[in-house]
């Protein structure tokens, strides 16, 4: 892997253009919290004293590319990184649909910000659920389920290969599953459409792309603690700030983030507990180099889901429906451990005023062991005794990412140019090992017994090593005349895939793959504040896994035409999209309707719909959002005619919803706020026949809190009416209940 790192790192900077001379500004990114850096001119460098007036003078140049110029928001003093921390729940910026630091109002692709403030303001409890108020995404599929993060992107499952951390993709396949805490997270972008173009093999649909905490320039202390109606307590902590240096040793800049989560849930036996430590480190040897390592560990200990029947959980069973706290395994056998450690850099180096060269990295270990009985259907439907079978999974994976970045910004005559090459490499490699086994006892749904039993023993249905090495070169190009951007991006991937038979280590599968993917975008923006778009993207994912018959799964492709409209009013704080779009996804992976443990790929799922999404700071502590998503999500293409035209399991059509948080500026009641949500989920079906309907559920979200002198206590209420609901079911013996009534009250301090 290192010998590859490096050639990589060779071939990209051996695509270095040779820089004209200084006709823009460079792209203030770099350390996502430092302040603005503006770069000067080599001349500039080597004579500090001119330096400062000099730099003073560039950053007021208007004839800047408007792509590149640092966009103040609102508040005076105050300038947004692409990276970095919003204010309220307004961003202007975001690095995630081009790679560059570009206004989201300049972006032909819709875009969608979760900033910190909007984090503490709902109190997600895992990040699946920092996604309910944004459009286009369905989160908590899986109802809830504690061991991993749920969400669909325009109906498409996302969550195994549309997830990113910093722009590096975290993928997983099997139960190698990672863990988010959303503590620990400065912003959550979510890109809806194809984004294969710029990070390779991802879900067609989209990505959702999460941006760590970085060390600050200020220091920053802070403490919360807090505890909800399960007894589920936890203790996090934030401190950062600069680090006394010398000045000929740069600048250097600290944070350590973490949390200590333990307590149960809604249903017994099942804790959710969490343990999480993120430090990291920016260097800044000089105005032209910003250096940031980030470490993580994460360890989880929960227990698994409950597959529940469709009737006595959607429809009356004989004895009424099946409680919600219902504990479906055995506690003696039942677990789910997940151990994972992360380490990582960004590094940047402004070559000169037009080039800036860009290598970000990180390895990733995850080891995650799952043992339970699962549900699988009545053995005796009149006494609600249910039956059972038991599933063992130990899952070991190492993924590595390197993403190598040349941005180059140039003019042809009144013509613009934010050129990006980019070489990256993905290495993947997982130990999959699996087993089941059917005899052992039923429970009773209403009065479940539970006994001593033994573990999982006997022959694995799958032991095997899957390897995967992804290398793509990437090319785009944002160009701007006058109040029109047009992006063009080009990628080709060259892919290689084998399983080997881990107790031999013979090799019984292998694949090599190249596919170009591309993308077109332009969008037009009117002095008044309307910008209409259109653009055209393709998308290609190799999978890893194997099939229901146990071969290697095809590499899924995918195309995507938008046309929309985004809305900026002048001298407002906020922005409206509206987006139509027609999407289509080949071979996209399914659930096999005769085994839900096996994966099946139909010939064409097509996603065609319309969003619509808002938000603003109205006024001082006064923030609103809003979403609306509809489509129609039929199966377009397969070898059984009988399930053209239906739609997948697990899949709602409709997703709403409206937030909004106020609090007191002035007055008595000063630091004193409260917010509210509304959700709404439409139906979705439990057969691919679609026959047996999952029905709509509208849910309501509360929030009070009280700030004073560095304190902040605040009372957080998740579907405040405790509406009993199933979230889907991938078939009839496979329901999922919903999040029952949370209230979680977090007390913190910042000094």
């Amino acid at each position: 892997m290192l010998r590859i790192a490096t050639l990589a790192t060779a071939s990209a900077l051996a695509m270095l253009p040779r820089a004209s001379s200084a006709q823009g500004t460079s792209s203030p990114s770099g350390a996502q919290s430092l302040p603005p850096v503006t770069v000067t001119p080599p001349e500039a460098r080597r004579r500090p004293v001119a330096a400062a007036p000099r730099r003073t003078q560039r950053a007021a140049r208007s004839d800047a590319p408007r792509a590149l110029r640092p966009v103040a928001a609102r508040n005076v003093g105050f300038v947004e990184s692409p990276r970095g921390p919003i204010q309220g729940y307004v961003a202007n910026r975001s690095s995630t649909g081009t790679k560059t630091n570009t206004p989201i109002m300049e972006t032909p692709q819709s875009v969608s910000v979760i900033g910190a403030d909007q984090i503490r303001d709902q109190k997600p409890g895992k990040l699946d659920e920092t996604l309910r108020y944004s459009a286009g995404v369905a989160a908590g599929t899986f109802g809830a389920d504690t061991r991993n993060d749920w969400f669909l992107i325009r109906g498409f499952k996302s969550d195994d290969v549309g997830m990113f951390l910093d722009g590096l993709q975290l993928f997983y396949t099997s139960y190698a599953s990672w863990k988010l805490l959303p503590f620990n997270l400065e912003r959550v972008e979510v890109l809806r459409g194809p984004s294969a173009v710029l990070y390779g093999g991802s879900s067609p649909s989209g990505i959702v792309n999460a941006i760590s905490k970085l060390p600050p320039a200020e220091p920053i202390r802070y403490v919360e603690t807090g505890v909800n109606n399960f007894g589920n307590a936890y203790l996090g902590f934030d401190f950062g700030g600069p680090v006394p240096t010398a000045p000929q040793n740069g600048q250097l800049f600290y944070r350590v983030v973490g949390q200590v989560q333990n307590g149960g849930t809604q249903v017994n036996f099942t804790p959710d507990n969490n343990y999480s430590i993120a430090p990291s480190v920016t260097w800044k040897p000089d105005i032209d180099t910003t250096l940031t390592i980030l470490a993580s560990a994460t360890k989880t200990e929960t227990r698994g889901i409950n597959f529940l029947p469709y009737v006595g959980t959607v429809t009356d069973a004989p004895f009424g429906r099946i409680p919600t706290k219902l504990f479906v395994g055995d506690p003696s056998v039942d677990s789910f451990r997940r151990e994972q450690e992360m380490i990582g850099y960004q590094f940047e180096r402004n070559l000169s005023d037009n080039v800036t060269f860009r290598q970000n990295a990180r390895f990733a270990h995850v080891d995650v062991t799952y043992q339970g009985l699962i549900g699988n259907g009545y053995s005796n439907i009149a006494t609600g005794d249910l039956s059972r079978y038991m599933f063992f999974a130990h899952n070991t994976a190492n993924q590595g990412n390197l993403d190598n970045q040349v941005e180059y910004r140039f003019d042809t005559g009144p013509v613009k140019h934010t050129a990006l090459f980019g070489l990256d490499m993905k290495t993947y490699r997982i130990d999959d090992f699996q087993g089941f086994s059917f005899g052992w006892p039923s429970i009773n749904a209403l009065n479940p017994v539970y006994t001593s039993l033994p573990g999982w023993s006997g022959t694995p249905f799958r032991n095997f090593i899957i390897s995967q090495q992804q290398l793509g070169a990437y090319l785009q190009d944002q160009i701007k005349f006058g109040n029109f951007t047009l992006v063009l991006s080009g990628r080709n991937d060259w892919v290689s895939l084998s399983q080997d038979d881990r107790p031999t280590g013979v090799t019984q599968l292998n694949r090599t793959d190249s596919k170009f993917s591309g993308r077109a975008g332009l969008i037009y923006n009117f002095d008044n504040g309307v910008a209409p778009y259109v653009s055209y993207a393709t998308s290609y994912n190799p999978v890893i896994g194997v099939n229901a018959s146990n071969q290697l799964l095809l590499p899924e492709t995918g195309e995507q035409t938008e046309v929309g409209v985004k809305f900026q009013p002048n001298g407002f704080n906020g922005h409206f999209t509206a987006a139509w779009f027609d999407l289509k996804r080949q071979n996209a992976l399914t659930t096999d309707p005769n085994n839900a443990l096996l994966q099946t790929q139909n010939g064409e799922v097509t996603s065609r719909g319309f969003e619509l999404e808002a938000v603003a700071n109205v006024m001082p502590g006064l923030k609103l959002m809003g979403a609306f998503t509809t489509y129609d999500l039929f199966i377009s293409k397969d070898l059984n005619p009988a399930l053209i035209g239906k739609s997948p399991t697990n899949t709602p059509h409709q997703v709403g919803s409206v937030w909004g948080d106020y609090t007191f500026q002035d007055g008595p009641l000063r630091g004193f706020g409260f917010g509210g949500g509304v959700r709404y989920v439409g139906s979705s079906y439990a057969d691919t026949a679609n026959t047996l309907r999952v029905p709509s559920v509208v849910l309501g979200d509360a929030a009070i809190h009280y700030e004073w002198q560095g304190w902040r206590a605040a009372l957080n209420v998740i579907n405040i009416a405790d509406t009993t609901y199933v979230a889907s079911c991938a078939s009839a013996t496979a329901c999922f209940y919903g999040d029952r009534r949370r209230i979680t009250a977090s007390l913190g301090y910042k000094w």
